[in-house]
């Protein structure tokens, strides 16, 4: 297809529970990138857990990878959110993935400029989470509030939150999204969605798909209270909650959803984007998983998942089938897959990495990178490659937010053995 694909960053992977992980700045026409350099790529382990933004000058193709913090931890988990202030600068925040009780950030030193950054500052979680750890940065602010919201993970393993009236200089804990008590890992995986003003969205699961047969949940903020899909109530004030059940959202996909004959279970959540007064989500689930849940006695069937599309029109969520997405990406993830990315400029166009061909059904030797379409609310889907044959796997691909004149996609590619261990590049499509 199209477009010039450029390597921005010969070493970096993120995970998906971290956002924008990547945005466009219009007032320079740069992209930026949050990724964490492993041991086993590029640089070896001098620059291992190196936590970096890389910057794409979108009209030159030239890039450059400034370091925010060096050496923190090998783990895609520690992949920084990031966020434009007002003032311009940028601000990034990460946290290691359960290994010590701290949220950190750092500012940008100038406006539009990530080669210098202030001094880094941390929140502690260790009295409020037990020294259980902290995971994940969210960042997203509300103009009607003046108000920077951080979804960390972090006391019970439930979703909590941080919040800033001086974006992003100093935080302070606001409270809880969700609590119940824990079954197995972690208690639910959350995607967020901010309109930049007054509202932002969020699907949520019950649990880790490997330890519960969730179901997804959808519900947004706004005014300091928590609604369900139909704007009522389920929480207020939301600042200082000891959290909810998410069970009191609304239901987006519920497990044992029969699609075309196929029952879908263990769903998780991969992507959320609203475009207007639109909203679609994209789902991972496991596809007639004979097993059934939580019986751990015998192997689990998780050879077959499906990728999901998810479309909310006002009243109710419309879930239709999108692609298959083939068996575990990794055989101690039982339900990671290549993932996928909505583009939040038109949520009637996807991107996905899959290593079956969605046009012909056809088993691919590496993970690939398609684009797919859809004309009828999602449907149907038309699907075109982005990448083929390829000699690595093409992973977890984003359509970065900031300016609708301007696209681009991102993946990366390489090799993946586990979240810690990986040698893989990022690139862009633009």
């Amino acid at each position: 297809m199209p477009g010039m694909q450029t390597t921005i960053n010969d070493n970096g992977a993120w995970c998906w529970f971290q956002d924008e992980r990547a945005l466009v700045d219009p007032a320079n026409n740069t992209l930026l990138v949050g990724s964490v350099a492993a041991p086993g790529g590029a640089g070896g382990d001098r620059r291992g857990g190196n936590i970096e933004v890389a910057v794409l000058d979108l009209a030159t193709g030239d890039s450059q990878v400034h370091v925010v913090h060096t050496r923190l931890e090998p783990d895609d988990h520690n992949a920084p959110a990031l966020l434009i202030r007002p003032d311009g600068r940028y601000l990034a925040m990460y946290a290691k993935h359960k290994t010590d009780n701290y949220s950190r950030w750092r500012i940008s030193t100038r406006p539009h400029d990530a080669s210098e950054w202030g001094p880094e500052e941390h929140f502690d979680w260790t009295e409020l989470a037990g020294g259980r750890g902290a995971t994940y940065s969210n960042l997203h602010r509300l103009a009607a509030e003046s108000r920077v919201y951080n979804f960390v993970r972090a006391i019970n393993d439930d979703p909590s939150l941080l919040v800033s009236g001086d974006d992003g200089t100093t935080w302070r804990f606001g409270g809880k999204l969700f609590t119940r008590p824990k079954i197995g890992y972690v208690n639910g995986y959350t995607r967020y969605c901010g309109n930049g003003t007054d509202r932002i969205d969020l699907i949520t699961t019950d649990h880790h798909p490997r330890d519960f047969n969730n179901s997804i949940y959808h519900g947004y903020i706004r005014d300091d209270a928590l609604h369900d899909a139909r704007g009522q109530v389920v929480s207020k004030p939301l600042i200082g909650s000891p959290g909810i059940n998410q069970a009191a959202l609304t239901t987006v996909f519920a497990a044992g959803t029969d699609i075309d004959g196929d029952i879908l279970t263990h769903g998780w959540t991969v992507d959320l984007r609203r475009q207007g007064q639109d909203l679609a989500a994209i789902i991972s689930c496991r596809a007639n998983d004979v097993n059934g849940p939580l019986q751990r006695e015998q192997p689990l069937d998780v050879d077959d998942h499906r990728l999901l599309y998810a479309r909310f029109d006002g009243r109710q969520w419309n879930l239709h089938p999108l692609a298959a997405a083939g068996p575990a990406l990794l055989p101690h993830e039982q339900d990671y897959t290549g993932l996928g990315a909505l583009d939040p400029h038109d949520l009637n166009q996807v991107y996905i990495s899959t290593p079956i061909d969605p046009r012909t059904g056809q088993a691919t030797g590496h993970y690939e990178i398609y684009r797919g379409r859809t004309r009828d609310g999602g449907a149907t889907f038309g699907w075109e490659a982005v990448t083929e044959g390829s000699a690595v796997d093409n992973l977890r691909p984003m359509v970065p937010p900031g300016d609708p004149s301007t696209h681009a996609v991102c993946w990366f590619r390489g090799s993946m053995t586990s979240s810690q261990d990986y040698a893989t590049d990022v690139v862009v499509l633009h």
